[in-house]
C-alpha cells in the first residue's frame, strides 16, 4: 500500500493598477527580477526585489504553465506566499496572430494621444495594459513558431 504524498505549494498573487490577474497554488515560479530571473518553490526565503519587464511562469499543481506579462513592479517572497505588485500585468492568452495585430493597432492609436495622458489617468494604465498584452502575445507567438 503507497500512500499518495502531494508536492507543495504556495500561494501566488498578482496585481495591477487594473485589479488582481492571477490568484492559485504553484509548486514554482519564475519571475523577471531586476538583477536576473530568480525560481522560486515553497518553502523559499523571504525576499522582496524589484521586477523588470518580462514574463512570469507558473507552474500549477495539475503541471499547467501560466504565463503573466509583467511590466515591472516589486516581488515579496514568503515561505508559502509569493505576491507580485506590478506596474501592469497581462496573462497570456491563447489568441491568434489577428488578435495580436488588432492589439498592436490599438496600441499605436492609443501612442498618437499620448501627449494627452497622465500616470493617474485610467486611459494611461489601460493604454501600458494595451502594451504589456500585446508583448505578452507576440512573446507566446514567437515561442510557437520556433517549435
Amino acid at each position: 500500500m503507497s500512500a499518495h504524498i502531494e508536492a507543495p505549494t504556495m500561494q501566488v498573487n498578482i496585481v495591477s493598477l487594473q485589479g488582481e490577474i492571477y490568484s492559485g497554488n504553484a509548486l514554482s515560479i519564475a519571475a523577471p527580477a531586476l538583477l536576473g530571473e530568480v525560481g522560486i518553490h515553497p518553502r523559499h526565503a523571504p525576499m522582496l526585489t524589484p521586477l523588470k519587464d518580462g514574463e512570469v511562469r507558473i507552474l500549477t499543481p495539475g503541471k499547467t504553465l501560466e504565463l503573466v506579462y509583467v511590466s515591472g513592479g516589486l516581488l515579496e517572497v514568503q515561505p508559502t506566499l509569493v505576491t507580485i505588485l506590478a506596474d501592469t500585468a497581462v496573462r497570456a492568452r491563447g489568441r491568434d496572430q489577428a488578435a495580436a495585430a488588432e492589439a498592436r493597432r490599438l496600441t499605436a492609436e492609443a501612442m498618437r494621444h499620448l501627449d494627452r495622458l497622465t500616470a493617474h489617468d485610467r486611459a494611461y494604465a489601460e493604454l501600458l495594459a494595451s502594451i504589456a498584452e500585446m508583448m505578452a502575445e507576440s512573446e507566446r507567438l514567437r515561442k510557437r513558431r520556433r517549435r
